[in-house]
């Protein structure tokens, strides 16, 4: 398998006829495309598909007379990563891809929602995905929270999983974020060591409880704004919703945290983003590091909340940019 991916330079283009105004768009690229309604529904739900120039990931979508259907296809053998709708594929070979999920996306099914999940991107890529999580889940090794952006690895054998799941274990396989939080830190940096559990009055969130399992996080001031700390965090165990519990619990919730933070908010997510992972490759033992730079949605909200206009966010991981190789 070659390295990476790239998405077909300007697509196929397919005029909608008059006389199938109306069709659902899966049904429609079933029939233009000649690969079937299952294929259709899985290009639509990975981005690849666009109605008039926009990404359209509903496949019941009904299209218009004279509307102009734009399908990407992926292909391998190129040096570029591909940006395939709204997820990045950042890097893949034989054994493992990492990718940059973006705010609002469920990383795999959940009773209570219905959306695309980065699991169903990820089964209409090519295969093969570890069968480890189960069908629902494939390649999956670790999940972000949904209005978590950034970076997380998948696994494309059994073998690679079982091996990057104890690296998960043993935290040779390290993540960091950057986080934006309510108020003033005295210290410039510190570590938070509270057990972490499931809070029995209010089922769908954790809390810091004697009951919990230990969890550790680290963190290091990047700047202070009027009202808020731009920090960058180090996980030292990974816990369900671990920063977000820990920084409520010392009284600087995240910016924009629905669930743990009762202020006001100029996010409209928790602003958090999974910006470096490092880990140990499965096949060949080399270290490898990923970056992801700050979305765009954030550096906005880091500028309505005080932070010059003509500065950038500090972003202590540009040194190690490019050393994933």
């Amino acid at each position: 398998m070659a390295d990476l991916a790239e998405a077909q330079e300007g697509g196929t283009l397919l005029p909608v006829d008059p006389d199938e105004a109306g069709v659902r768009l899966d049904s429609f690229l079933a029939s233009r495309l000649g690969n079937g309604r299952a294929r259709a529904h899985q290009l639509v739900l990975a981005g690849l598909v666009q109605v008039g120039g926009a990404v359209v990931q509903r496949p019941s979508t009904q299209l218009s007379g004279g509307a102009i259907v734009s399908v990407r296809e992926l292909l391998v053998n190129s040096d570029a990563p591909v940006a395939t709708g709204p997820v990045r594929l950042v890097y893949q070979d034989d054994l493992i891809a990492v990718v940059d999920k973006p705010a609002g996306m469920v990383v795999h099914p959940a009773p209570a929602h219905h959306g695309t999940t980065l699991a169903d991107v990820v089964r209409a890529w090519e295969g093969p995905w570890s069968t480890v999580g189960g069908p629902e889940r494939p390649g999956i090794v670790h999940r972000l929270d949904r209005g978590t952006s950034g970076l997380l690895v998948l696994a494309r054998t059994d073998d690679a999983h079982r091996d990057l799941a104890e690296q998960l274990r043993s935290r040779a396989l390290g993540r960091e974020y950057w986080a934006l939080a309510s108020g003033a830190f005295r210290e410039d940096s510190g570590r938070i060591e509270a057990a972490v559990g499931r809070d029995r009055s209010r089922p769908r969130r954790m809390s810091v409880t004697a009951e919990g399992r230990d969890a550790a996080t680290e963190f290091f001031v990047l700047e202070r704004l009027p009202h808020h700390t731009a920090l960058r965090l180090r996980l030292l165990s990974g816990r369900t919703h671990q920063i977000r519990v820990h920084l409520a619990y010392i009284g600087h919730p995240l910016e924009g945290d629905p669930l743990y933070s009762g202020a006001q908010a100029v996010s409209d997510r928790p602003a958090l983003h999974a910006a470096m992972l490092h880990l140990r490759h499965p096949g060949t033992g080399r270290e490898m590091v990923f970056c992801s730079r700050l979305p765009e949605d954030l550096e906005a909200v880091r500028i309505k909340l005080g932070a010059d206009l003509g500065s950038g966010a500090r972003w202590p991981w540009s040194d190690l940019d490019g050393a994933r190789w």
